[in-house]
């Protein structure tokens, strides 16, 4: 198993966008001075507590200060892009990591961003968009010119030759592209069947375990209409973790510090509105008033000592079997911020190498 970041970035509404930005930077360094493998940046437009339009601006900035880890965003919402530009600007990205770029994508699951590039994602619009902007981006990288794609929302033209020396150049740095990511939220993912069919990497958001069990399914659904065999160990899971060194500590700075206010005061009221609270329950009989922030850390997060903590993560390993990577979800803890590096290294140097012996090439403890 190896470790990995997932960052929204999640910051409190009152703090300023450079402030959360350079503690997203500074989390990044710890990550990679830690030998966490990966770290992965969302974007979002409208969401005060998920403050960062252009994941590339933090993924950029980090690549300079940071040696090994792979970067990249977690992911762009490709309905708010034009492929063609994203294509050549994440290319040159590619350059600049000197191939160290994960390219995260996203369909977008905030009705305030749809309005806000009026796309309508009640209808799914926003999954067709990205399909097709992905298609292109594809073709932009690995076919050669000419050719013209008209599709139903964008038509782009990758020319010939023009006036001896003007032609399409820019194309990533890893061969064919870098390793593509895909984040999933629902049962019956569509987004994780597209993740099986097309052999990129499967992330599963912060859920209930028992419900993540099932986007598994998802993927190998997909892989089966290309005749692909997936892998567990590219499968990402993200969770809410966070090591102290005693239950206790790690209850208090969780529960109550910011993974709490935050869960508190827009995640699960969020959730709420969109019906989707079921995503969070341990099982459906649960009522949705049930579901607080102290039933999420008992039930969902991985909350306590590294004993504890290496306890749960196994637990959860062999209740949806085998997952090759743990996201730990990313929190603002910048008025606390030797408690966030603390638990980062106690899950990296503790609880990790007592959970060598899963291999999820077969899906079980070996």
């Amino acid at each position: 198993m190896e470790l990995g970041y997932f960052a929204m970035p999640s910051h409190p509404p009152e703090c300023g966008l450079k402030e959360g930005h350079d503690w997203d930077l500074q989390v990044l360094r710890w990550l990679d001075e830690l030998g966490y493998q990966e770290a992965w940046i969302g974007e979002h437009h409208t969401a005060p507590w998920e403050p960062h339009p252009s994941p590339d601006l933090l993924v950029a900035q980090a690549l300079l200060q940071t040696k090994n880890i792979r970067i990249g965003p977690g992911g762009f919402l490709l309905p708010y892009h034009h492929p063609a530009e994203l294509a050549n600007r994440a290319a040159m990205l590619d350059h600049l990591s000197n191939g160290r770029l994960n390219f995260g994508v996203a369909a977008s699951g905030l009705p305030s961003d749809w309005a806000m590039f009026n796309v309508d994602g009640m209808s799914g619009q926003n999954r067709d968009m990205t399909r097709e902007a992905l298609e292109i981006i594809l073709k932009m990288w690995t076919e050669p010119a000419p050719w013209t794609h008209k599709g139903k929302f964008w038509t782009v033209t990758k020319p010939d030759t023009m006036f001896d020396f003007l032609k399409p150049h820019i194309r990533p740095q890893q061969a064919p592209h870098p390793p593509i990511g895909v984040a999933g939220l629902s049962k019956n993912s569509d987004t994780l069947k597209l993740a099986g069919e097309r052999g990129f990497i499967p992330m599963s958001l912060n859920l209930n375990p028992a419900y993540v069990g099932s986007h598994w399914d998802s993927v190998e659904a997909g892989a089966a209409k290309t005749g692909r065999k997936p892998s567990r160990k590219d499968w990402r899971m993200v969770r809410e973790v966070f090591v102290a060194e005693t239950d206790e500590e790690a209850w208090k700075l969780s529960t109550g510090d910011m993974m709490g206010r935050m869960m508190g005061e827009y995640f699960l009221p969020l959730l709420g509105h969109f019906g989707f609270k079921d995503y969070l329950k341990a099982s459906p009989d649960v009522p949705d008033s049930d579901v607080t922030v102290e039933y999420c850390a008992r039930n969902n997060w991985i909350v306590g000592s590294p004993a504890t903590v290496t306890e749960k993560i196994e637990k959860i390993y062999q209740e949806v079997g085998g997952f090759g990577v743990l996201l730990v979800f990313g929190f603002d803890y910048k008025h606390k911020p030797e408690a966030w590096h603390n638990s980062l290294r106690l899950l990296k140097q503790e609880v990790l190498p007592k959970l060598k012996h899963l291999d999820a090439s077969v899906g079980r403890a070996a």
